[in-house]
C-alpha cells in the first residue's frame, strides 16, 4: 500500500501546537473530520478509546494513533509535525513530535494492518525521521513520505 493511497497533500499538518496528548488528538480529530467527513467527536472518541488500551507512542519521538471507524469507506492517513514535543506516554518515555494518525473502516483487516506496517516502517527509520524534523513545508513532507513507498 502506498502512502498516496491513504493521504493527500492536505493531510499534512506542520507546526501544530498542542500542550498534551488529549489536545493533540482533539486537534487531529478536527483535521480528520475535514478530510473524511466523519464527525470530529466520533474520531476523537475512537482515537482516545484506542489510546486508553495503551499508548501508540512507540519511541524516538514518534506516535501512530490509529482507530477503526465503521462509517469510513477507505483508509485515511494524517501526518502532523509538532512545534514542541509533548508527553505521549511513549514506550521509551521520550516526548513526541512526529505523529501519523491512521483511520480505517471497521472491516478493513488486511488494509488496516498493511497501512500500519507501512507507516510504522517509515516512523522507525531514523534517517527519515531526521529529514522530517528538518522540513518545514507540508508539501515537502508529503513528498518525502511518498518517496518511502
Amino acid at each position: 500500500m502506498k502512502i498516496s493511497e491513504i493521504m493527500a497533500g492536505d493531510s499534512v499538518v506542520v507546526g501544530l501546537k498542542a500542550n498534551n496528548k488529549r489536545q493533540l488528538l482533539q486537534d487531529l480529530s478536527v483535521k480528520a473530520a475535514e478530510i473524511t467527513g466523519i464527525n470530529e467527536r466520533t474520531v476523537f472518541d475512537t482515537l482516545l478509546e484506542r489510546e486508553n488500551l495503551g499508548s501508540t507512542g512507540f519511541g524516538s519521538g514518534t506516535a501512530l494513533p490509529h482507530a477503526r471507524i465503521p462509517e469510513l469507506k477507505k483508509v485515511y492517513g494524517i501526518f502532523a509535525k509538532l512545534n514542541t514535543p509533548i508527553d505521549f506516554e511513549s514506550i521509551d518515555g521520550k516526548p513526541v513530535d512526529l505523529v501519523f494518525v491512521l483511520l480505517s473502516p471497521e472491516g478493513s483487516g488486511a488494509d488496516h494492518l498493511t497501512a500500519l506496517a507501512q507507516v510504522s516502517r517509515i516512523l522507525k527509520d531514523e534517517s527519515t525521521c531526521k529529514k522530517l524534523r528538518q522540513i518545514d513545508s507540508a508539501e515537502d513532507i508529503y513528498a518525502l513520505l511518498n518517496n518511502q513507498d
